[in-house]
């Protein structure tokens, strides 16, 4: 065993998949559980493109399954007519969570159609708020906070969220952070994201490359370090200590890179490329305290720092 061979931490089970269920939907959740949602097949139709699992449509309105991993732990909520076409999946305080469509639009009032809708954890809606547009990467930290960064659709579209490139909102979608200048260019994409501790990470390339962006919360403080890797579909970090994963799109392997920071800069230490049991397409991985979650076909991998 090398030091990048990952273990599994779930895998659809082939009774779940005999019985119909896809895995689409999913995120690490602030303390390191991994939540997935399962929905029928029958509720789901798709085209030759994009491939893999991120390519299902769901007919709505359908019913869907949340299962949440802890450890050895697993329970499974039932979430019953779900009206919109989720493209994120986020764990909120109190074990709430949130589905999230990356599009919105104007309404014929000049409101924003509300793209992010809040769950109780017994699987009844809450609410619903706007994200902004062209949400590419999402995730939540401890405090509930969420995190978005955005594609170029959203960027040079009419949402002012969207249009800087990243964003903070508080667990009422209401708009808390935005980079006012402290980015070392203008993002043009989101990439990954991740946490560690109270630290969110924003993983985001624009012309100049590719780079981490670290923000502070409590502060509003932002870091950013030039990444080693062109557009990571995968980050985590621990301390120092760093590893990125870059796919090769649908095939069975990835590529591991780990790098330790060095001031300001990011120095790969090593890099390997691993087989992987499952097909890997886009947002296969996210972050959490130095522990890398990456989606294999219907399998998730961890991968430490």
């Amino acid at each position: 065993m090398t030091n990048d061979e990952p273990d599994i931490a779930w895998t659809l089970s082939p009774e779940d998949a005999e019985a119909g269920w896809r895995a689409l939907w999913w995120t690490a959740g602030p303390d390191g559980e991994l939540a997935v949602m399962l929905v029928r097949r029958r509720h789901l139709s798709r085209g030759k493109y994009p491939r893999g699992w991120i390519g299902w449509r769901a007919e709505t309105p359908f019913d869907g399954t949340l299962v949440i991993v802890s450890g050895q732990e697993q329970r499974r909520i039932r979430v019953a007519g779900i009206e919109a076409r989720p493209a994120h999946l986020a764990l909120l305080p109190g074990s709430r969570f949130l589905l999230a469509s990356g599009r919105t639009h104007r309404e014929p009032d000049g409101a924003w159609w509300k793209n992010a809708v809040v769950y109780s954890a017994e699987g009844r809606k809450e609410g619903a708020f706007c994200l902004g547009d062209d949400i590419q990467v999402l995730i939540t930290d401890r405090s509930g906070a969420v995190w978005t960064a955005y594609g170029d659709e959203g960027i040079y579209g009419g949402h002012p969220e969207s249009a800087a490139g990243l964003a903070g909102w508080s667990t009422r979608g209401v708009a808390t952070w935005a980079p006012e200048g402290r980015l070392p260019d203008w993002p043009l994409e989101g990439c990954t994201a991740a946490t560690e501790g109270e630290s969110v990470w924003l993983v985001w390339y624009s012309p100049q490359g590719t780079f981490l962006t670290r923000i502070t919360p409590s502060t509003g403080d932002v870091a950013s370090y030039r990444s080693p890797v062109r557009n990571p579909d995968g980050f985590a970090v621990r301390g120092t200590r760093v590893v990125l994963t870059h796919r090769d799109h649908y095939q069975r392997r990835t590529t591991v890179t780990r790098a330790e920071l060095v001031g300001d800069t990011c120095v790969v230490t090593s890099q390997e490329r691993v087989q992987v049991p499952g097909r890997v397409v886009m947002r296969c991985g996210q972050g959490r305290d130095g522990t890398l979650l990456l989606r294999a076909g219907r399998t998730w991998l961890r991968i430490d720092a």
